[in-house]
């Protein structure tokens, strides 16, 4: 129901950079709005957990962990977010899911994933 068009992940060391796309799609967005986009990680062995997310006006959230190294922002298509990854550690390697929340939908829509490594 939701087509999603993620890129951007790949290795990085340390202290490098990184920026992910993700664009969604789909005919059910003639019927729901977009209420947040944005991306959770999943590290081996551990739980998924949000890293960033925008809301339908310019609300931003963040993981702390995140904080000041990472900004989410929209881009000029519709539906279409960017995560700008800075200062990159060792501990944001992590397969990198693209989300949507449509209004009035219980479950998020999620993208493949794309996997970010940073590492030297």
């Amino acid at each position: 129901q939701v087509h999603f068009v993620e890129s951007g992940g790949g290795l990085v060391q340390p202290g490098g950079s990184l920026r992910l796309s993700c664009a969604a799609s789909g005919s059910i967005f003639s019927i729901y709005s977009m209420d947040a986009m944005g991306w959770y990680r999943q590290a081996p062995g551990k739980q998924r957990e949000l890293v960033a997310r925008i809301k339908s006006g310019t609300s931003t959230n963040y993981a702390d962990s995140v904080k000041g190294r990472f900004t989410i922002f929209r881009g000029n298509a519709k539906n279409t977010v960017y995560l700008q990854m800075n200062s990159l550690k060792p501990e944001d390697t992590a397969v990198y899911y693209c989300y949507a929340a449509l209004t009035s939908q219980l479950d998020n829509y999620w993208g493949q994933g794309t996997q970010v490594t940073v590492s030297s």
